[in-house]
């Protein structure tokens, strides 16, 4: 079984800055698959970003791309977000998920993935 625990969000002004963190417990975490999404109150799960196992295939939603960036540490078990020029849309409860296979397309809907942690906030205000 697979554990996922964001942290990192918070309370942050337009233009700022944030990185979040997700810690997975387990073994054999590089095999899986790690993405990001994002929940805004009254709106569906939106797909964020996806990283490969290796780390070598990155995959962006248009409405983030050239302003995050997905990496991850697998010695350390853990996938981070970066979010730079963050705006007052990208305000969510953002969710670290794992998936057992890339597949030949990134993983960007919901239902591809296994674990979910239990999110973190993300506020984007003045």
């Amino acid at each position: 079984q697979v554990q996922l625990v964001e942290s990192g969000g918070g309370l942050v002004q337009p233009g700022g800055s944030l990185r979040l963190s997700c810690a997975a417990s387990g073994r054999s975490f590089s095999i899986y698959a790690m993405g990001w999404f994002r929940q805004a109150p009254g709106k569906e799960r939106e797909f964020v970003s996806a990283i490969s196992g290796s780390g070598g295939r990155t995959y962006y939603a248009d409405s983030v791309k050239g302003r995050s960036t997905i990496s991850r540490d697998n010695a350390k078990n853990t996938v981070y977000l970066q979010m730079n020029d963050l705006k007052p849309e990208d305000t969510a409860i953002y969710y670290c998920a794992s998936t057992i296979g890339w597949g030949y397309v990134a993983p960007v809907t919901a239902p591809s993935y296994d674990y979910w942690g239990q999110g973190t906030q993300v506020t984007v205000s003045s």
